[in-house]
């Protein structure tokens, strides 16, 4: 009995390093895990690019599914006109009415604010040797970028 307890020791202690190290490999960044899974948009896919990085729909694509939105939520303003007796509007005039560009008005100190980045910029790239931004133009790209 006396000498099973040093083998009995060795054992236990070996067992408990074993498993100290599995556990320590197995949780190498215990905290980079949190928040992954098939809904996150940083998960990396099995061809190596990230989820967010993919390509998303074309722009015609979106056009036309947000087109065929707005055309459903005016038949359904229609359907509830026509609930209450009201007179149906015509749904292909007041689709065109909302998908015409109208121009878009920014508020001036959004504008102005631009500019100032805009300056600030043209500033930074005459520092570097680069030649400078047209201000007006750029402030105008921006805020269509915004909009």
């Amino acid at each position: 009995m006396q000498n099973a307890f040093p083998i009995v020791l060795i054992a236990v202690l070996a067992g408990a390093v074993i498993a100290a190290a599995w556990a320590g490999y197995a949780s190498r960044n215990p905290y980079g895990r949190i928040g992954r899974g098939g809904l996150s948009l940083n998960e990396d896919r099995e061809d190596g690019r990230s989820v967010a990085s993919g390509r998303g729909p074309s722009a015609g694509a979106l056009a036309a599914e947000r087109e065929a939105e707005i055309r459903q939520m005016l038949e359904a303003r229609n359907a509830r006109r026509a609930r209450r007796g009201q007179e149906p509007i015509d749904v292909e005039a007041e689709l065109r009415s909302l998908l015409t560009a109208r121009p878009i008005v920014h508020d001036p100190a959004l504008v102005a604010e631009v500019r100032e980045l805009v300056v600030a910029r043209n500033a930074r790239r005459a520092r570097r040797g680069q030649e400078p931004l047209d201000v007006d133009e750029e402030v105008a790209r921006q805020l269509r970028d915004l909009s």
